[in-house]
């Protein structure tokens, strides 16, 4: 019980100092006025959680925020600061999932109050490029587009690399003596896959790119023909967010004043499309998803490059466990977990598939040979 509130102490703390950071690089002074009020109510939770600990441990302080919350804003001024935001996002729902175990425990009433700050930062998302004025959430940072998902997706592209070829090239290794068929089986393994996931990447962001075009196309034929249907729509949707009636029919009335304006609004509220990104760019997405896959490829191929024989296999299955091991890692930045538990975790279902692999391979070898 102790060393578990001691991590949501923790937890508290990371939360308050993201969101203070998220507050520092908003341009928009009312969202940057949500994210340090948010700051202000983890500060808060964290000094309950303290006070439930001091009774028994008087020496606990506040901590400073984590190692890995201070990575995860030196990785947003590369990423873009939506990549915190997203993390937050986790956190919350993580602390949301925790906080109602314990009252479920404790027979207390659930509420439904304990997702609040879950709901408060999916809007803010959903917002940040809509039209309302005082919402426009404009962060600092290079490559803006990037966050959470773009760092999910390079992490899983590399594990994705990492654990098919170390799985293909142990039951070769089980299969076969000497290292000239491992390294074919290897290579060839590690450009199949990554021209696989660069060809299945492009597919997918084209094909989600033409869909858009096409939705966007039908909007502006609606919007030409008919324009009442339009704006009827576009109030409804405001009224959904809580705007009221009166006010909404105002505001949807002034969108469609302006065309140059009103397919960007239409197209954003009505159909959830930014247009200035459609998607991301296909080739970019193809070409980043073959250079991780093949990262992650040539990690357990190494080692037979340099070294032969029965050495070569237990290297490779070293150097491919600390590869595991840091990719392991990696996913805790946004899910939340432990660093070990994680890690741990993905070098023992990444070596699993290996044995597998290698016990099919000894016994295809023994079979062929026989």
């Amino acid at each position: 019980m102790k060393n578990k509130l001691k991590s949501q102490l923790q937890t508290e703390v990371d939360a308050s100092y993201l969101y203070k950071t998220l507050g520092k690089h908003t341009e928009d002074q009312n969202l940057a006025g949500i994210y340090f009020k948010m700051s202000e109510i983890e500060e808060g939770h964290a000094q309950k959680v303290l006070e439930r600990i001091l009774p028994d441990n008087p020496g606990v302080i506040i901590p400073g925020p984590s190692a890995r919350a201070k990575l995860q804003v030196k990785l947003a001024g590369i990423l873009g600061f939506g990549f915190i935001q997203s993390g937050l996002l986790n956190t919350e729902k993580n602390i949301a999932d925790s906080v109602i175990k314990a009252k479920a425990t404790r027979g207390e009433k659930i509420t439904g109050s304990e997702y609040n700050h879950v709901k408060i930062l999916d809007n803010l998302s959903q917002s940040k490029n809509g039209a309302s004025g005082g919402l426009i959430a404009k962060l600092e940072g290079r490559h803006k587009s990037v966050g959470g998902n773009a760092l999910r997706a390079a992490v899983l592209g590399a594990n994705d690399g990492l654990v098919s070829n170390l799985s293909l090239i142990m039951g070769v290794a089980g299969a076969t003596i000497g290292n000239k068929g491992i390294i074919i089986a290897g290579f060839a393994g590690l450009l199949a896959g990554a021209i696989s996931m660069a060809l299945g990447e492009w597919l997918s962001v084209q094909s989600s790119r033409e869909l858009y075009l096409r939705q966007i196309q039908t909007e502006m034929d609606e919007l030409e023909n008919s324009p009442e249907e339009e704006a009827l729509e576009l109030s409804l949707i405001y009224q959904s967010k809580g705007i009221e009636k009166s006010k909404a029919e105002e505001m949807s009335r002034e969108v469609l004043k302006n065309k140059d304006t009103a397919l960007d609004t239409l197209v954003r509220e009505e159909l959830g499309i930014d247009i200035n990104e459609l998607g991301g760019s296909a080739w970019e997405a193809a070409f980043t998803s073959f250079i991780l896959f093949t990262l992650g490829a040539i990690i357990p191929l190494l080692p037979f490059l340099f070294i032969s024989g029965g050495p070569s296999v237990l290297v490779s299955l070293s150097v491919s466990a600390a590869g595991l091991f840091i990719i392991g890692s990696a996913i805790t930045l946004y899910t939340g977990r432990g660093i070990l538990f994680s890690g741990i975790r993905q070098v023992i279902f990444g070596l699993l598939a290996a044995a597998v692999t290698f016990g099919i391979g000894k016994l295809i070898g023994i079979s062929i040979a026989g």
